[in-house]
């Protein structure tokens, strides 16, 4: 297993001009957005005058969070050579996490390489990222997420990359309860991603817990890899574990079938300065060796 860091650099659409004060400043196009980040535990390098002029600041009182400012509703941006909608909504998320980048070209280098068709499962699909990165470089992918707002929001997002012909299953379902179907009906898949939360419901209130039915997922799906299985990625956001939690899990597949693990921390790099911000973390298992 080898530690390494994916980074994110700024972009035409997307870059962090700050962080510290425990909040970060991002410009996604046109709109500079000022968001909490507890991560951002050090001072702020701008002065206070460019923070006041973000387009729109999300402020929390309690466990209630609000956007201040003439913020769009939505707008389009080009990133990660896919077209995305983004939209601020009341958790303070825009329907992207730009330290996903990274993975997103690792998986599609991946499967451009096979020399053979590749399925694609993304569970937790979000607003459709990885799933679109997957689909571009030519995969059939099954995107599922409990969340039927995500999965619209998703559909959106191919339609403005011009895939929205593209081999792409879009499922509202709950992640669990999928995976042991597709276990019964025999199906397989190359590539695998998952970005598990720390708590969620499914859409018929199924209860997850990652503390729970974090270990019995990495297994079920252990049971959906095809036989040359490509790659197996995990992300995660849930505060407390550390990248080998979840590489760790990964090792029955260089006992099976050989390859790689490579784990550690996901971050952006900050604009005119030598810091990143730490993200999230990640493990991810390919058949071929970096």
């Amino acid at each position: 297993m080898k530690r390494i860091t994916l980074t994110t650099g700024s972009n035409k659409d997307y870059e962090l001009l700050d962080s510290g004060g425990e909040e970060k400043l991002e410009r996604f196009g046109e709109v500079v957005l000022a968001r909490p980040d507890p991560q951002a535990l050090w001072d702020k390098q701008l002065a206070a005058s460019d923070w006041g002029l973000a387009t729109g600041k999300y402020t929390r009182e309690g466990k209630d969070g609000q956007w201040q400012g003439k913020l769009p509703k939505e707008w389009q941006i080009e990133f990660g050579n896919l077209n995305l909608l983004i939209r601020p909504t009341s958790f303070k998320h825009v329907g992207l996490f730009p330290e996903q980048e990274s993975n997103w070209q690792w998986g599609s280098e991946l499967i451009k390489h096979a020399g053979r068709e590749v399925n694609v499962l993304n569970l937790f699909g979000y607003t459709g990222g990885a799933s679109l990165a997957a689909a571009k470089a030519g995969a059939k992918v099954t995107h599922v997420d409990a969340s039927k707002t995500a999965v619209a929001w998703a559909r959106e997002n191919a339609k403005l990359s011009g895939l929205e012909d593209a081999p792409i299953r879009w499922l509202v379902e709950d992640v669990l309860v999928f995976v042991k179907r597709e276990i019964k009906r025999g199906t397989k898949y190359d590539g695998i991603i998952m970005d598990p939360p720390a708590f969620g419901h499914g859409p018929k209130k199924e209860l997850w817990k990652i503390e729970e039915n974090f270990v019995e997922l990495v297994k079920l799906c252990g049971e959906l890899l095809s036989d040359k299985p490509l790659f197996f990625l995990i992300n995660g956001y849930a505060a407390g574990y550390s990248p080998l939690a979840f590489a760790y899990n990964l090792e029955f597949l260089t006992k099976k079938c050989d390859g790689e693990i490579e784990y550690g921390d996901l971050t952006i790099a900050q604009k005119n300065s030598d810091r990143v911000l730490p993200c999230g973390i990640f493990a991810r298992w390919s058949s071929i060796a970096h």
